[in-house]
Order: structure tokens, then C-alpha cells, then sequence
């Protein structure tokens, strides 16, 4: 029996047309361009306008462009998950909406939540469903409406985030190609240094978490960035001592686009060339779900078949890992 490995065959996305500069930002909050660019890497974001436009208006989108480059037949699709971690309702599945909007009509479809993580253990999820042999078409969606949960009086955390999603299709291999190895973890003592409670079900929305502001998403800056420049690195080195990887062999690095020094500290650890660095942050900021697949989004075109991709995020929980994948086409 040949063995089936899970290959990403096609990627999509979409960004939202308004852009939240770090100068309108200087006119919101106590900072500036300088200090922003110093610190994160953060020139700009794409912020999503419009009544009623939630995570999945940005999904849908990013699943349509997807399926228009690839020429797909949505109905041939097995399987919709959205990762997210700001879905449209508490009580209905986001991606569910998404998956018949997009004319996937012969999928089922569930979200998947692991903060900044979401879309790492959702390629882990996927696979497993691709590797039994019973699915053959898995659309895996990051997408993230940060804005929804962002106090744009708190210069912490608004600086950071932005709205954002991307796409990807996964398909059986039998070349070897696609998830290779992953390395996953999580540690829920974090959580209080993290997180998003708004309207959680242990923190309801009550006249007077919204008077103090409470539904909006925290941070303790220099806790979370002191694990995620260990964690990230960490996972990352483990993969590739798994797998007998050097520098050498490694073409790309698909790090979670939350701080240029933590992905700079990442790419450091394992002595890889910052050519080998995927980067899109100055334009997006963190998109949570949404970096990983924007990043494959926007460096398709220099992807080629057989490139060994290394994949790593941390985020809220906490939850961290690396993913090992070779890429299975060329554009």
C-alpha cells in the first residue's frame, strides 16, 4: 500500500482595502512611526469596514480567490475548516457559512481555535483527515477580524493587529511531498498573559465589563514576547533535529507574523539566511489565524516543487509548534 502524505496544491487570499497606517495611528494613541517600526516591524494594516462584515466576508473571499486561480469546482471539495479565533457568532460555525457561500455544498465543515496558532494545528487536523484516504479535497481557511476585539486607546495591543485571511487546498501525495513532521504544544498557565475574553462564556459582556472595557483583547507585552521567542525557536529546532535537517536544506521559513524580532530570533536560532525568511508584516501586522497562509499567498510565485518549508507560530493559550512540509508544486 503506498502511503498518502497531505500537500498544500493551491493557495489564495485576501487583505481588506482600508489601510490603517502607523501615521493615522500617531493621531489615535500616544505614538509614533518610529517607535511602532522599531519595536514590531508594523508599518501598516488592513482593517475590514462595513456593517455586518465579519471573519467570514474575509474567508469567503480568500476561498474564492483560491478557487478562481485554480480553476476548482467548490463541489469537490470534501471538507471547509476555519481556523479563527474571532468567529462571526458564538453559537453558529463560522465556517459552515462560509463553506455554502462559497458553493461548497458536498462539505461539511467546523472551526478550529487556537489563538495565534489556529491555522498550525489546523494543517495538523487536515492532514490526519487527507492521510485516512477518504477525503481528497481539504480547504484549510486562516482568517482573523482582529479589529473586532482591538481598544484603539490601548497603544499595547492596536499597534499590532490587523484583519486578514488565506486559504489553502490540501490533496493527497504519493511523491513524498507535503506534511513531513510536526512537533505541537501548549501550556494553558499562559492564558492570563493572552487573551481575548470578549464574551467568553466565563466572562460574559455586562454593562460593566464594557464600561471597564474588559471584552477587549490584553496583553502583557514583555511576558508573551519572552515565550514566544523561546517557543517558536524551540519547536523550530526540533523539527529540523527530528528530521536531520541543517540550515542548508531548509529553502523557507513560514514563521507567525506577530514581531519582526520574534521572527528574526527564530530565524537566528536555526542560523538560516534572512532571504529564506517569509515577511509580510510591515504590510499586514498580525492577522493571528491569517499570517501563515498570507505568507504562502504572497510568496507562491517563488515557491517551487520539492522546497523544504518550516512552520512555526506561538500565540494565545499558550499554544506553540513547528510544522515540517515540502511544497508540492511550481507556479
Amino acid at each position: 500500500m503506498t502511503n498518502i502524505s497531505a500537500a498544500i496544491t493551491a493557495v489564495g487570499g485576501y487583505v481588506p482595502e482600508f489601510i490603517l497606517t502607523n501615521q493615522i495611528l500617531e493621531t489615535m494613541v500616544d505614538t509614533n512611526d518610529d517607535w511602532i517600526t522599531s519595536r514590531t516591524g508594523i508599518k501598516e494594516r488592513r482593517i475590514l469596514k462595513g456593517d455586518n462584515k465579519g471573519t467570514s466576508f474575509m474567508a469567503i473571499q480568500a476561498a474564492k480567490d483560491l478557487i478562481q486561480k485554480n480553476n476548482l469546482d467548490p463541489k469537490t471539495i470534501d471538507l471547509v475548516v476555519v481556523a479563527t479565533a474571532t468567529p462571526d457568532m458564538k453559537a453558529a460555525s463560522t465556517s459552515a457559512y462560509t463553506a455554502s457561500e462559497i458553493g461548497a455544498t458536498n462539505a461539511f465543515a467546523f472551526d478550529v481555535d487556537a489563538a495565534c496558532s489556529s491555522f498550525l494545528f489546523g494543517m495538523s487536523i487536515v492532514a490526519r483527515y487527507i492521510e485516512t484516504g477518504i477525503y481528497k479535497k481539504v480547504l484549510l481557511i486562516g482568517a482573523d477580524k482582529n479589529s473586532s476585539m482591538i481598544n484603539y486607546e490601548d497603544r499595547a495591543t492596536c499597534i499590532i493587529f490587523g484583519d486578514g485571511a488565506g486559504a489553502v487546498l490540501f490533496e493527497p501525495n504519493q511523491e513524498g511531498l507535503g506534511m513531513q513532521d510536526e512537533y505541537l504544544r501548549s501550556d494553558g498557565a499562559g492564558r492570563e498573559f493572552l487573551r481575548g475574553t470578549h464574551g467568553g462564556s466565563s466572562n460574559a459582556i455586562t454593562e460593566k465589563s464594557l464600561k471597564e472595557k474588559n471584552h477587549f483583547i490584553y496583553q502583557d507585552g514583555k511576558t508573551v514576547f519572552k515565550n514566544a521567542v523561546f517557543n517558536m525557536a524551540d519547536a523550530a529546532v526540533k523539527i529540523l533535529d527530528r528530521n536531520n535537517l541543517d540550515n542548508d536544506q531548509v529553502d523557507w521559513l513560514v514563521a507567525h507574523q506577530a514581531n519582526k524580532r520574534i521572527i528574526d530570533a527564530t530565524a537566528n536560532r536555526i542560523n538560516l539566511d534572512p532571504k529564506k525568511v517569509m515577511m509580510n508584516i510591515e504590510k499586514y501586522g498580525n492577522t493571528t489565524s491569517g499570517t501563515l497562509p498570507l505568507l504562502l499567498s504572497d510568496y507562491e510565485s517563488k515557491l517551487k516543487k520539492g522546497d523544504n518549508l518550516i512552520f512555526a507560530a506561538f500565540g494565545g493559550g499558550f499554544n506553540w509548534g513547528s510544522i515540517y512540509l515540502k511544497w508540492a508544486y511550481t507556479s
